[in-house]
């Protein structure tokens, strides 16, 4: 039986496949939009050429692409260092709350002890 919450290699494939289409599907939709843009750009430029047309076109759309693959990659790094920040915090705050049993389990177990030397004194 497969425990909740654990995935097979199959399913991790699967996953894998799912996330590389759907990255697929949205930069194909990035592009397009970009392309839209372009092409609303160029005709509020009615004295451009055809060819100039699609020289501003190409252009605008590289560059939005690369504008839009910088700001990505700048929130992939950024939700790498907030990953390590709440892993580290996260690790510090287990430690805390593993001290804090430890220290209450010791002081639970010393206050039995102490009543049972104490009930073996009253009993003789």
């Amino acid at each position: 039986m497969r425990r909740a919450g654990r995935r097979t290699s199959g399913e991790e494939a699967g996953g894998a496949l799912a996330n590389t289409v759907e990255g697929y599907l949205l930069a194909r939709a990035h592009h397009d939009e970009a392309r839209r843009e372009a092409e609303e750009l160029c005709d509020r430029l009615p004295w451009l050429t055809t060819a100039q047309a699609e020289d501003v076109s190409r252009h605008y759309v590289r560059q939005r692409i690369d504008l839009t693959r910088r700001m990505l990659r700048t929130t992939v790094d950024r939700a790498a260092e907030l990953r390590q920040e709440y892993e580290a915090r996260y690790a510090a705050l287990r430690r805390e709350l593993l001290r804090r049993h430890v220290a209450f389990a010791s002081a639970t177990l010393a206050c039995a002890a102490g009543i049972g030397v104490l009930a073996g004194l009253l009993n003789r």
